[in-house]
């Protein structure tokens, strides 16, 4: 039996990266999978948990606006008659812009997807499992969210945020058997991280990806869906309120060499 049998799931930024993996990992589990992304590829996601045998639909929604998340919850509880777990994973890097040189606007997207996001999560999911008195919520903080020197400002601030919510929320759903933690990455190869891979690349530096962590490498995204699928599971029983980073150890010192921005 799966570490997630018959649990009803929701992942956002189900698309690619790691929660392409996450999906792919959930329901090999035994979740049944509500994929949540703003572009197409959320589609070809549930094509391959459909071909090795898994339960799946996909929603092109957008995480940071409220009707699309109030939206694709009611849709996990109309499908699969509950919500146990909702992963609201969904971010953007936003890049990095000199501080002199962002603008409302970046901040204002970068906080509506990657904070505003998983509050909408934690809002709309919470009644349906306050109702069941048991669920669990996974948002993905980041270990720039933790110290500084691991992105651009808004990015951090944003993913500070997140681990701010998780916090408060936990003690918000005292009593309620529902619980909520936070997946921090460190350097993860996926789309959004592709600028750094490719760049490293031209330089002929792909060997110092990662050099600064003690496992002197990068993370796969399998590596953070393995540790949101405890979170989500109920081997986490009594895990809640928590920030975990899985980033090769690089926050046990959180070094930093380059140039301010």
């Amino acid at each position: 039996m799966g570490r997630l049998e018959g649990k009803s799931v929701i992942i956002t930024g189900a698309g690619s990266g790691i929660g392409r993996a996450a999906s792919l990992m959930f329901t090999k589990e035994g979740a049944r999978l509500i994929a949540v992304d703003r572009s197409e590829g959320v589609k070809e996601t549930v094509e391959l948990v459909k071909q090795q045998g898994g339960i799946a639909e996909a929603v092109i929604a957008d995480a940071g606006s409220e009707a699309d998340v109030s939206g694709f919850i009611d849709r996990a509880v109309a499908t699969y008659g509950k919500l146990d777990v909702i992963w609201a994973n969904a971010g953007i890097s936003g890049g990095l812009i000199p501080i002199a040189e962002q603008t409302v606007e970046h901040w204002q997207e970068i906080l509506r997807i990657n904070l505003i996001g998983p509050f909408l999560a934690v809002k709309y999911a919470m009644p349906h499992m306050v109702r069941q008195q048991r669920g669990a919520i996974v948002c993905t903080a980041s270990v720039a969210g933790l110290k500084s020197g691991a992105s651009g400002h808004p990015y951090a601030a944003s993913k500070a945020g997140v681990i701010s919510l998780v916090q408060t929320t936990a003690y918000s759903l005292s009593g309620t058997g529902v619980r909520i933690n936070a997946v921090c990455p460190g350097l993860i190869e996926t789309g959004m991280t592709k600028p750094i891979f490719d760049g490293a690349k031209e330089r002929g530096t792909e060997s110092k990806i990662g050099q600064l962590n003690p496992l002197k490498r990068a993370g796969q995204p399998h590596e953070i869906a393995a540790m949101a699928l405890f979170l989500a599971s109920d081997e986490a029983s009594y895990v809640n309120g928590q920030a975990f980073p899985v980033d090769g150890g690089l926050t046990a010192s959180m070094p930093y060499a380059g140039k301010p921005i």
